[in-house]
């Protein structure tokens, strides 16, 4: 890669979540790998099968550790920049962050993982309906929040559907611009997308596609362990070692954070004009061929 054409940092991204100025301090390595995603698509999924491709399909890896959001603004950078610096294995950190609020490296491999919007909102409701007091007070209450709180979700999901489509995002944050960033420079050759239907469809084969673009040699004699350590079985049974601060942030721990790992929980619930607007916007936000990919994973 010769940089031309390389994405440029843009801009600064503060929510209650977000600190993006993070990454004008870290310092990469050669062979640093950057999951990234808008967030409920995957993103626990591929850290585990990242974990279990570097490290040969071990049990009981604490990925949630190994495997940092670098940009949540929890701890502060102060804090995580050693942290991460003092890591002796290869790296693989985790981003939510457009890639123009992102400092983008040649010498790092990103993956990104898409999911059609209405799956995403289908898990953020449960994720943040089961958000507890210490999950509010960690988000709002510490010390460098930009802009508004954020508040306690509706409990009706179609309503809180709209409001996320309507505002883009809300109360997260906004989502076509993170898709289409991403998409934009899906041609640069340390970056590759997958896509979470892609993932229930042939988990083996896109696994193996994972291996082949982060140039690790897939141990034949311990495949089987790598497929049952990425399972949802195992990694609901093993969820505190996936899961941010082991689960204390929601009610009923973390086997709530994971949480089905199904697409289509909107089919049967979200009226028709609802389905209809969010892929009119998709296609006016993204285009066809990023929306189709997106909604199909194809």
């Amino acid at each position: 890669m010769n940089g031309f054409g390389s994405p440029k940092k843009t801009r600064e991204f503060h929510n209650h979540h977000f600190d993006s100025s993070i990454w004008n301090d870290f310092e990469f390595r050669n062979d640093d790998i950057i999951i990234a995603t808008y967030a409920k698509s995957g993103t626990t999924w591929v850290q585990q099968i990242v974990a279990q491709l570097i490290f040969n399909g071990a049990e009981d890896l604490d990925v949630a550790e190994m495997s940092p959001w670098l940009d949540l603004r929890v701890p502060p950078k102060e804090v995580k920049l050693p942290a991460v610096a003092s890591q002796t294995h290869r790296r693989f950190l985790k981003t939510h962050l457009p890639v123009d609020a992102l400092v983008f490296s040649e010498q790092a491999k990103y993956i990104y993982i898409g999911r059609d919007g209405r799956d995403v909102v289908w898990s953020f409701h449960n994720h943040h309906s089961n958000a507890n007091d210490t999950w509010y007070e960690t988000l709002n209450d510490t010390p460098g929040r930009v802009g508004p709180p954020i508040e306690r979700p509706t409990r009706d999901t179609v309503q809180y559907f709209r409001e996320w489509l309507e505002k883009d995002g809300y109360p997260m944050w906004p989502f076509w611009e993170n898709i289409r960033t991403w998409w934009e420079i899906r041609d640069q050759p340390n970056v590759q997308l997958i896509h979470f239907e892609a993932l229930k469809r042939d988990m083996p084969g896109e696994i193996r596609r994972i291996a082949n673009f982060l140039d690790i040699e897939i141990d034949e004699s311990r495949w089987d362990a790598i497929l049952t350590h990425c399972s949802f079985d195992y990694m609901k049974a093993h969820a505190s070692k996936s899961v941010p601060g082991g689960g204390i942030f929601w009610d009923g721990g973390a086997e709530t954070f994971i949480h089905r790992g199904v697409n289509g929980r909107w089919r049967e619930i979200l009226p028709e004009e609802d389905k209809a607007r969010y892929e009119a916007r998709a296609l006016a936000e993204l285009g066809p061929e990023c929306s189709s990919w997106l909604a199909f994973g194809k």
